[in-house]
């Protein structure tokens, strides 16, 4: 017959291990209430009874951090849930089962990020530095609070831009959390973002000369790249993955697929005579991947220039100027040349292909124009001289 003793603290400390296995002591006061005691000396409450016709254990804690008092009340809880046909077994076994943020994430890129995101390395950056101390807890234990804290620390350390970016990702993912499982709400939407200022920074004439002697230190893939994001005015993740086979650099023009483009349409881009040169020495450069930029490590593209950035900044001494300012860059010096505003919203992006070769010319025309004087405009602010390839096999950006 099980041993059944009223449980005290005392009478608990008293009970000698087995010498293998386990025992069970029963509680006198409280129906199912045992203490397992194994011969390691760990002592456990359970709630012990039947359910639907079969035997059911359920486990409340351990002793001491659990005392006999806490003990019997979580077991009479317990027993309320079962008798109202609750299987807290299996819920708890569920509990156990359920994907961490960290599977949510994975699920997340797999399924919908890489596919449709040129952007996703960035979010495995964010998630990983933002979200490190979440990886490992379940879905069901991120609340509303947990994310309100959550987000005001980091728009005390790292800024409301940042803040704001790191919960549209968790919002994003807890999205598609339905997709692994999880039956709860997205926590993200009742937390208010951090009031943001819309940004017009750009290069300014006086930050023209070392901005350009920084890109003539740097090796040629880095240099060529920013170059090109300046004088094309396109997302630096579009450069990146520029390919050969989307310009007609005789013509002038970068058509980039709508499979790389923010509104998912075709679009025509300019390529101004500096860009034009730049494009044909890296190609009489022999380079033979399908990468305008390719990585040299893999058969991609580049990915993260953030590191060459840094060090363009630093040689430069220019502050607060983000890569994504050189595309409001070129559209500042259009606007300063006194290009209209229709052109220079089709310099950042023409989508109309669907026109015949000869009108999509006669549409880019007045566009190359504006693009090129701005080019030109930023190039003699900056001092420089940018060789003819043809003539010095390179594109090395000289200042006078």
């Amino acid at each position: 017959m099980p041993k059944k003793i009223p449980f005290t603290v005392a009478r608990l400390q008293a009970i000698e291990p087995p010498e293998t296995g386990r025992q069970y002591v029963y509680d006198q006061k409280t129906a199912g209430l045992a203490l397992c005691v194994t011969a390691t000396g760990s002592k456990t409450f359970y709630l012990y009874r039947w359910a639907d016709g079969r035997p059911v254990r359920l486990r409340l804690g351990r002793f001491p951090d659990l005392s006999p008092e806490t003990a019997r009340k979580a077991a009479v809880e317990a027993a309320g849930h079962m008798a109202s046909g609750r299987d807290l077994v299996a819920e708890r076994q569920a509990r156990r089962k359920e994907a961490t943020l960290r599977d949510l994430f994975e699920h997340w890129l797999e399924t919908h990020a890489k596919p449709r995101k040129k952007s996703w390395a960035d979010d495995v950056r964010m998630f990983n530095k933002y979200l490190g101390e979440w990886h490992h807890r379940k879905l069901s234990a991120i609340r509303v609070p947990d994310v309100v804290v959550w987000h005001h620390k980091i728009g005390r350390k790292h800024g409301p831009y940042q803040a704001n970016r790191c919960k549209a990702l968790l919002a994003t993912m807890f999205a598609k959390a339905f997709e692994v499982g999880c039956a709860g709400s997205n926590p993200c939407p009742p937390v208010a973002n951090f009031p943001e200022q819309s940004r017009d920074r750009f290069l300014l004439p006086d930050e023209m000369r070392g901005f350009f002697s920084a890109l003539a230190a740097e090796e040629a893939i880095w240099r060529d790249f920013f170059l090109l994001c300046l004088f094309t005015g396109a997302r630096r993740g579009n450069v990146a993955s520029m390919k050969w086979e989307e310009l007609d650099v005789a013509g002038g023009v970068w058509h980039v697929p709508a499979s790389k483009t923010k509104n998912k349409r075709p679009a025509a881009i300019v390529l101004c005579p500096p860009a034009v040169a730049i494009l044909q020495a890296r190609r009489e450069q022999g380079n033979s991947s399908e990468w305008v930029f390719p990585s040299g490590r893999t058969d991609d593209h580049v990915i993260d220039p953030r590191k060459a950035w840094s060090r363009v900044l630093k040689a430069s001494g220019i502050k607060n100027l983000r890569m994504h300012d050189l595309r409001r860059s070129l559209a500042s010096w259009q606007a300063a040349a006194g290009a209209s505003l229709v052109v220079i919203g089709k310099s950042l992006g023409h989508a109309d292909l669907k026109s015949t070769q000869v009108y999509s010319r006669l549409q880019l025309d007045p566009i190359k124009e504006s693009v090129s004087k701005a080019a030109a405009a930023m190039l003699t602010a900056g001092g420089v001289e940018l060789l003819d390839a043809q003539q010095n096999g390179g594109t090395d950006a000289q200042a006078r």
